[in-house]
């Protein structure tokens, strides 16, 4: 929940008073909801699952399909479902992972979090889970998904999601064929596929290597040497101490170093 800053500037003591008490109550809550992976255990949940599904496609007004009771339940017993419970219990939200294009792509989809329970960040801590169970299950997958929903879009890009066009995402046509029960297909269809209301987000597992290789400290070498550092280090190692002298250290120092041969 987030309270406009205009209002803190206006409100009554006692009215911040409430408002205090109320986050703490459902801080206190999110402390007690568990997200974990699904099992055979929560198959009881499978219902509510798809009945939130309902409930949620006709506030957001996107025809989100409702998914078949095997659908749930077999996603639960491959364990690529995460469910949130309260006090071990109470059902909260759940998300599963799905694959696509031979298992090069993967979307966390049916992202669900009960009403009662929204505004906590429970949603952030449900997708946070899917995502380390997608890595974990597909390593090599790029993971997508399409969205119209600010915060998920907000989620996304916290976990490394970029935006990107339809035609870098999976061209699966049992994905797209997901589409078909959305109010908004027809926007679908009339471009090829190449443009929707949903923005196109994607996390591309070689982006992490493509960024480690980037932070790699680089030598630039000449005629055989090697220069260490940049221009702004060499200067101050070079620079001597206040009595004119230079420390053991920086009299160590060498701009250039002969590479060892191999």
């Amino acid at each position: 929940m987030i309270i406009p800053l205009f209002f803190y500037k206006h409100a009554n003591p006692l009215d911040l008073i409430k408002i205090e008490i109320y986050l703490r109550i459902r801080m206190k809550e999110l402390k007690n909801i568990k997200v974990l992976v699904a099992t055979q255990d929560h198959l009881i949940y499978v219902d509510q699952v798809n009945d939130a599904i309902d409930v949620a496609s006709k506030e957001r007004g996107t025809g989100i399909a409702r998914r078949t009771y095997d659908y749930i339940a077999n996603k639960m017993l491959e364990g690529k479902a995460i469910i949130a419970l309260e006090n071990g219990e109470t059902f909260a939200g759940f998300c599963y992972v799905e694959s696509w294009g031979a298992k090069s792509f993967v979307a966390n989809s049916g992202l669900i979090v009960v009403k009662e329970y929204r505004g906590i960040g429970l949603a952030t801590e449900i997708k946070r889970k899917a995502f380390a169970l997608s890595r974990q299950v597909y390593p090599n997958a790029k993971i997508f998904g399409l969205t119209t929903g600010l915060a998920v879009m907000k989620i996304n890009h916290e976990l490394g999601y970029r935006p990107v066009t339809f035609s870098e995402l999976t061209d699966d046509e049992d994905f797209w064929k997901g589409c078909q029960s959305c109010v908004n297909y027809d926007i679908l269809q009339r471009t090829g596929k190449s443009k929707c209301l949903c923005t196109g987000m994607l996390y591309d597992p070689a982006w992490e290597q493509e960024k480690k290789t980037e932070e790699k400290p680089e030598e630039k070498k000449q005629n055989g040497w090697a220069i260490k550092g940049t221009l702004l280090d060499i200067i101050n190692k070079l620079k001597p101490n206040k009595n004119g002298t230079q420390s053991k250290k920086q009299e160590g120092f060498s701009l250039f170093r002969k590479n060892k041969k191999s």
